[in-house]
């Protein structure tokens, strides 16, 4: 599970993006991408479903990651390749002020440019992982 407070007052929504910038290529290599979290939300509860559209938290919803067409909705955890070392896993939480009309499986780079001007605090959670 994942937890958080001292959101700023003005928050509508939160957009979660966890990724690793380790991995052997270009962009970081996206692991979760969730979006439209109500500002009331304190948190994610462990085993989120892999769906577009979420029941809990009320509203969310579940964009690309990385991973091939039929497995990239939903968090897909750490996987570094055997004998790549280890990884750092960022997951950013940005609290924004407004509410964003987007569908669901949009990628991260559409979701960073939705929300770039309405960014209000952000707070990151850095893990690390190696096979």
């Amino acid at each position: 599970p994942l937890n958080w407070t001292g959101l700023p007052e003005k928050t509508k929504e939160l957009v979660l993006i966890c990724d690793d910038p380790d991995a052997p290529r270009p962009e970081p290599w996206v692991h979760w991408v969730i979006y439209k979290i109500p500002a009331t939300a304190k948190g994610l509860p462990e085993g989120i479903p892999r769906q577009p559209k979420l029941k809990e938290p009320a509203g969310a919803l579940q964009g690309a990651n990385s991973w091939p067409a039929g497995q990239n909705i939903g968090y897909r955890g750490p996987m570094p390749p055997p004998g790549h070392g280890v990884h750092r896993y960022y997951f950013r939480l940005y609290a924004i002020d407004v509410r964003l009309v987007v569908e669901p499986g949009v990628d991260k780079k559409t979701i960073l440019n939705e929300i770039r001007d309405h960014i209000l605090a952000e707070g990151v959670l850095m893990g690390t992982y190696q096979r």
